[in-house]
């Protein structure tokens, strides 16, 4: 069998062919070309804002939220973080199945972005409506508390609890509420 090839004798011997693309244009390979085109772009924006937007900045906005005052922004970063990692270990254990699935690097890459990004907050939304239900830090908190007082209280650990507790007994609850105040502005200036 020669090396040269003709046109007419490449659907013969395809395998051996030198060239990636086809020679001439009613190939089959021209007919799938817009399909192929829109996959290597689909991957490639796969292989950039996957890494950026699922480790990356989330690295980054962690970095921030270990700097600043306020637990809010503590919560949101290691909700994503959690969460992130449950998928990684879903992955692991289930790659053969997903390997099956192509659109399922697509749907992880949507739901990172929607925990991510901070107009969805998607990672405080899951903490506020599904892990703080199940998981209580400490016990129940007074009732003589506001509802903000009881709010922030709840997120604390049971000795930071107390400690608030014992300084609102002996400077008042007003007092509590300017330093929780200062602390939001302080929170927002950042």
């Amino acid at each position: 069998m020669s090396l040269i090839r003709s046109p007419h004798s490449l659907h013969r011997c395809h395998s051996l062919s030198f060239s990636i693309i086809p020679p001439y244009p009613h190939h089959k390979y021209y007919q799938h070309f817009d399909m192929g085109f829109l996959v290597a772009i689909f991957r490639f924006l796969e292989a950039t804002i996957g890494p950026a937007s699922m480790l990356l900045f989330p690295l980054y906005a962690s970095i921030r939220a270990i700097e600043t005052p306020s637990n809010l922004d503590d919560q949101q970063w290691l909700t994503y973080w959690i969460l992130y990692s449950l998928i990684t270990l879903f992955e692991l254990s289930f790659w053969q199945v997903l390997r099956w699935l192509p659109f399922w690097p697509y749907m992880k890459l949507l739901f990172c972005l929607w925990l991510v990004l901070p107009f969805f907050n998607g990672a405080a939304y899951v903490y506020e409506n599904f892990v703080r239900k199940y998981v209580k830090v400490g016990g129940p908190v007074s009732s003589t508390f506001t509802e903000g007082q009881r709010k922030v209280l709840l997120m604390m650990t049971p000795d930071a609890r107390r400690s608030v507790e014992q300084y609102i007994s002996k400077h008042g609850a007003e007092a509590f509420e300017r330093v929780v105040k200062a602390a939001d502005k302080e929170a927002k200036k950042r």
